[in-house]
């Protein structure tokens, strides 16, 4: 998708902007290549910097309920220091590395819900001015893939996926959010556990797959929270029966005590930074650790159609996440005059 935008705080006759993503679907820790093309206004421009900005709808909870917004997770100058002439057109081509816990929006072509964006900031001649987002679409890396599909193989449906604010404790996580993928359980799991919540932790060498089971209270013991974590490396992707495996882990959480880890709170109306800004903070529970998650996602064990989020389709969150990023700039500029 282009967008475009006329940089209002630039000046009449100032010049455009569109940033053009190559098509297709990225993977965590991969490369994001696209142009920015830029167009002179009706003078000569002293380009500063153009920048890309990584930015992902986000939620909190907080003790007043929950709050969403919009977090800048990773910044790239791709160009900049050169005069653009009047009317001249010029291409600037790039190539990033995405952070390895960028969040998966789709699988097996299905949208998670998972809403992140690009966005372009210009400086031109000491004003500074940003562009509209454009949608990123990223999908799993093998391991992430193979953990999921083996979840759906042992019966287990998608409920929803979403961004949480905060940290997991006792991990390498690098990102201020961490991913959420909820799952109904599979009827042999029914009767103990109300739902699994699977969080992927990447890094160059290895995937850390958090798990954390909900478990239904007994006539003789209640319920509560169980925790698992489980590396992965990269490598091993290939000739594991992840079906076996992934069923061992979800038993282990099962038959486990509930417990319960550390986690972090953000107050209030919070700055993440000079670019993240949020409404309110919140903090969460420390996680770890043919057919399959293909008909997970297409079906879902509890009768929830992949993109629906809290009963808003993934199209329409979207809109209301533009919405959002749209406010946010106003603001911005609010104070920066």
């Amino acid at each position: 998708m282009v967008f475009k935008k006329l940089l209002g705080s630039l000046g009449v006759g100032g010049p455009t902007v569109d940033t053009v993503l190559r098509p297709g679907a990225v993977v965590p820790g991969g490369g994001l290549s696209g142009e920015v093309r830029l167009r002179g206004g009706s003078t000569d421009s002293t380009i500063e910097h153009i920048t890309l900005e990584l930015v992902a709808h986000v939620e909190a909870e907080h003790e007043d309920g929950e709050a969403e917004g919009a977090v800048v997770f990773e910044r790239f100058t791709v160009a900049g220091g050169f005069v653009l002439a009047e009317g001249e057109e010029r291409d600037v081509q790039f190539t990033l590395t995405l952070p390895w816990e960028t969040p998966v929006t789709e699988l097996y072509g299905q949208d998670l819900g998972i809403v992140l964006g690009v966005r372009t900031e210009l400086s031109v001649s000491g004003a500074r001015d940003k562009g509209d987002l454009d949608r990123l679409t990223v999908g799993p890396q093998p391991a992430q893939e193979a953990v999921l599909e083996a979840f759906g193989q042992l019966g287990f449906g998608f409920r929803s996926a979403d961004l949480e604010l905060g940290h997991i404790g006792g991990s390498g996580q690098r990102l201020p959010f961490y991913q959420e993928i909820e799952l109904s359980p599979a009827p042999q799991y029914a009767d103990r556990i109300n739902e699994i919540e699977v969080t992927f932790l990447a890094g160059p060498d290895a995937l850390e797959v958090v798990l954390e089971a909900d478990k239904r209270g007994g006539r003789f013991s209640g319920g509560g929270d169980s925790l698992g974590r489980h590396t992965v490396g990269h490598h091993e992707v290939q000739g594991r029966d992840w079906a076996t495996e992934v069923d061992g882990w979800i038993r282990s959480l099962a038959e486990a005590h509930a417990s319960y880890g550390a986690h972090e709170t953000y107050g209030a109306h919070e700055t993440y930074g000079a670019h993240e800004t949020y409404g309110h903070g919140g903090g969460h529970e420390q996680h770890r650790s043919g057919p399959g998650m293909g008909t997970v996602v297409a079906a879902g064990a509890a009768g929830v159609a992949v993109g629906v989020v809290g009963g808003l389709v993934a199209a329409e969150v979207v809109d209301e996440v533009g919405d959002f990023f749209e406010g946010d700039e106003e603001e911005e500029e609010g104070d920066e005059g």
